[in-house]
């Protein structure tokens, strides 16, 4: 590992710690600004009854206090007591939605990034023919259309309608339309990306001198261009675990899937800031670890990239 490198690395893992340190402070002071404590409604009857839910729950000291109690136990993965789940932490509630979205958005991502690299390599290497310009309207479709309405023109047509699949997330095979849902908008861009980036690569004079050396054209494809074209689509790589991450609170609610996403919706209808704010610094976290992974891999990939 050159110098450059680790010093490089250790400046982007600092920034990220720096940055989930940011998003638990905003996230906790946020919520502990907003006037109306989770405990005034039909669930308490009275001040005693308040007094002694906020002493259960440390409510009751001083803000500064409990920041720092609350940063103790993020290290120790404990994110409190979940309010709106009476008997249940918010620790064991995340373990039990991040299955649900770990399968999702893991599957919506090797898909989105395994179709995309294949039809945007077919996309150039076939420019201007048929079936480019069909990859491109498809893919300007997808691109234009926002999570919500793929997923609920799927659970139409392929779960209603055809009854090819099952509309509801935790049934048997439920969980093939959210992942499709998930998969096709960065599906969509990457195959854009990739085909930018492979014409680019397959103008370059480097591509040409093997070509005309007699190297078969296989190998230039896939030893040379093909590789070098994936640099975007790693870059891409952290954004696109954003929106799938973010875009699963509402196709997670479309097909009633027990993951994350309904987790952190049914915790505002339930006033439950504590589960608000696990939900929120624990998909936060997953997002500023992906960037930072494909930081990394991008140079990786590509060692000429000047990291200064």
């Amino acid at each position: 590992m050159s110098t450059s490198f680790a010093w490089y690395l250790l400046k982007r893992t600092g920034m990220a710690f720096l940055t989930i340190f940011l998003v638990i402070a905003i996230t906790f002071f946020t919520m502990h600004a907003i006037p109306a404590s989770p405990f005034s409604s039909e669930k308490a009857k009275n001040d005693k009854t308040i007094a002694a839910l906020e002493a259960k729950y440390g409510f009751d000291k001083p803000v500064p206090v409990q920041f720092v109690n609350y940063l103790r136990n993020i290290v120790k993965f404990d994110f409190g007591l979940s309010t709106g789940w009476v008997g249940s932490t918010v620790s064991d509630l995340i373990k039990g939605g991040f299955s649900y979205s770990a399968t999702i958005g893991l599957s919506a991502a090797l898909i989105a990034i395994v179709m995309g690299v294949i039809l945007g390599a077919l996309s150039a290497l076939r420019r201007g023919k048929w079936l480019d310009k069909v990859i491109q309207v498809v893919t300007t479709a997808l691109v234009s259309m926002p999570s919500f309405v793929v997923a609920t023109l799927l659970l139409l047509v392929f779960g209603m309608y055809l009854k090819w699949f099952p509309t509801l997330g935790s049934k048997p095979g439920g969980l093939i339309l959210p992942i499709f849902s998930l998969s096709l908008y960065p599906m969509a861009y990457i195959t854009r990306l990739e085909r930018s980036s492979m014409l680019d690569v397959l103008g370059q004079d480097y591509i040409r001198t093997a070509r005309a050396k007699g190297v078969a054209g296989k190998k230039v494809i896939f030893k040379h261009a093909l590789k070098n074209a994936l640099a975007p689509v790693i870059t891409y790589a952290g954004p696109m675990m954003a929106y799938i991450l973010t875009g699963s609170m509402v196709v997670e609610n479309i097909f009633s899937v027990p993951g994350l996403g309904r987790l952190f919706v049914n915790s505002m209808l339930r006033t439950d800031y504590m589960m608000i704010m696990g939900v929120t610094i624990f998909l936060a976290i997953m997002i500023i670890m992906m960037n930072l992974l494909s930081d990394v891999l991008y140079k990786v990939l590509d060692p000429r990239i000047d990291l200064r």
